[in-house]
């Protein structure tokens, strides 16, 4: 069963810090590659952090030793934890996870095409 409900989005100041969390039903946490977007207004969704089922992350530029992600596969949950937050960091937050025949090796992308399980996101306001 596909199951992906984010939680933990909210308002912030600049420099802030939230913790968002992705719970997922048993199915979709065996997919080998998860991962987190964001789509602000006008933009195209753009991916933030991924992660393998052993705990090997890829993390945008963008975002790169301010964000960190990980999951706690024995919960079923996803996590993005974001430090030192940025009004650009505004947006909506989705987790996805790759299909089962999904058959890459190494790090996980972070092109939304190779994504087929989504969430329904979680709102982030960062205010200056």
């Amino acid at each position: 069963q596909v199951h992906l409900v984010e939680s933990g989005g909210g308002s912030v100041q600049a420099a802030g810090s939230l913790k968002l969390s992705c719970a997922t039903s048993a199915y979709v946490n065996s997919m080998r590659c998860m991962a987190w977007f964001r789509q602000a207004p006008g933009k195209e969704r753009e991916g933030v952090a991924s992660i393998d089922s052993g705990g090997l992350t890829s993390i945008a530029d963008s975002v790169k030793g301010r964000f960190t992600i990980s999951r706690d596969n024995a919960k079923n949950t996803l996590y993005l934890q974001m430090n030192t937050l940025k009004p650009e960091d505004s947006a909506m937050y989705y987790c996805a996870a790759v299909p089962p025949y999904y058959s890459g090796s190494g790090f996980c992308p972070l092109e939304t095409y190779l994504y087929d399980y989504w969430g329904q996101g979680t709102q982030v306001t960062v205010s200056s």
